[in-house]
């Protein structure tokens, strides 16, 4: 393995962190700011939907600049955009710097992944991907607590001033640590929307997308779902959402590491056979222990499917593979966006007891839109033997 892989994987931490430390700290800010809470909440899908959105755009619109730099340059305007956050008074430049971070935050996590891929070997590719999604899954899982508490031992500002100087350390590794990298020969744009249009390409994005939605229709609602479910108590409930935080971490390496191993396609059929088996479980096991349980294999395969099905998107369209690897964590921000909303309608018009069930729903479907990204896959081939 590529020392220079852990780097990147600081980068992608760094860059994931900013999008949930600061719903720890959401009413510090909305309280500093002279806003409602309501209007604080758009801080966080302001953030989601601009990450999503901006990651294949700035990418097709910096293709032709030196990889290096480029890092160097998008961790520049990322550092700019956090400090902009440390001084913000009101609510518009607060929701200006967080736009800023997002679309800079998008470019950093696409190029480690990117990059990640390029300085490893085929047979070590999905191990490196994998790192770099143990540095997102980090920063998403530990953001929150970690605002919660220098948010609240300090400041509101104090977390983004925290990742103001990791992205310092960030620089400097990068600088000195990564040597300059050429950009992949630039493809026309006709082959780029063509890659898009691919039917196995379309299919390895929407399992994505319905992956995550199913993972975060229950996941969005968890603590109420702990309170009113499951009846746990709060040191039961920190117990769990940390154990959960160290699966998730886990689960990226794990994730990776098989696809090397056992091959992309076991390990993604594995990875959302155990996910639905889990959802399907989780209503009829309220003894604590065993539900902890679950929870560890839960985190564990909610961020494991990424490395396996990154890797594949690498392997059927590798002239295009930068665009697809940004579009396909669009395609996650867009599920965990999803997700949130489906949870929601379902306590609103059902009961938050379903929310497991329609989870593993989504995530069947998942299944069904992979094995057809890999049958078109296996009919194309087919027909250029025949042919």
């Amino acid at each position: 393995m590529d020392k220079r892989v852990y780097l990147l994987m600081i980068v992608s931490f760094v860059a994931g962190l900013v999008e949930l430390i600061i719903v720890g700290i959401l009413d510090l800010v909305a309280a500093d700011l002279g806003i409602k809470l309501l209007q604080a909440g758009l801080f966080i899908s302001a953030f989601s939907v601009t990450f999503a959105i901006s990651a294949p755009v700035l990418l097709l619109m910096t293709r032709k600049i030196e990889r290096k730099k480029l890092l160097l340059l998008t961790l520049t305007a990322f550092f700019f955009a956090n400090v902009f956050a440390t001084v913000s008074h009101t609510f518009w430049t607060f929701m200006i710097a967080r736009m800023i971070s997002a679309m800079s935050a998008a470019l950093l996590v696409v190029l480690s992944i990117t990059i990640a891929s390029k300085i490893s070997t085929p047979e070590k590719r999905g191990r490196a991907i994998g790192l770099v999604y143990m540095g997102v899954s980090g920063s998403l899982v530990l953001g929150v607590p970690i605002g919660v508490l220098i948010g609240n031992m300090f400041s509101w500002q104090a977390p983004f001033i925290f990742i103001s100087l990791l992205t310092l350390l960030a620089m400097i590794g990068i600088y000195f640590l990564l040597p300059p990298m050429e950009p992949s020969s630039p493809v026309p744009w006709k082959e780029q929307w063509n890659s898009i249009k691919n039917k196995q390409v379309i299919f390895a994005h929407l399992s994505t997308l319905l992956f995550l939605a199913g993972h975060y229709t229950l996941y969005g609602y968890l603590s109420p779902y702990l309170k009113l479910i499951i009846g746990m108590e709060d040191v039961w409930m920190s117990v769990v959402y940390w154990v959960f935080g160290i699966a998730a971490i886990t689960g990226g390496g794990l994730g990776g590491m098989l696809s090397d191993r056992v091959g992309i396609k076991a390990t993604a059929f594995s990875v959302i056979f155990l996910f639905i088996m889990t959802f399907i479980l989780i209503p009829v096991s309220s003894f604590i222990p065993v539900f902890i349980v679950l929870t560890v294999i839960w985190g564990a395969m909610s961020w494991a499917l990424s490395p396996p099905l990154q890797n594949h998107l690498y392997d059927i369209a590798p002239n295009t593979s930068d665009i697809q690897q940004s579009m396909n964590n669009s395609a996650l921000h867009f599920g965990i966006a999803l997700g949130s909303f489906i949870g929601g309608v379902v306590i609103e018009w059902g009961s938050l007891s379903y929310n497991p069930y329609v989870g593993a729903f989504f995530a069947l479907l998942a299944f069904s839109t992979l094995l057809l990204s890999f049958f078109f896959g296996r009919d194309e081939n087919w027909q250029e033997k025949r042919g």
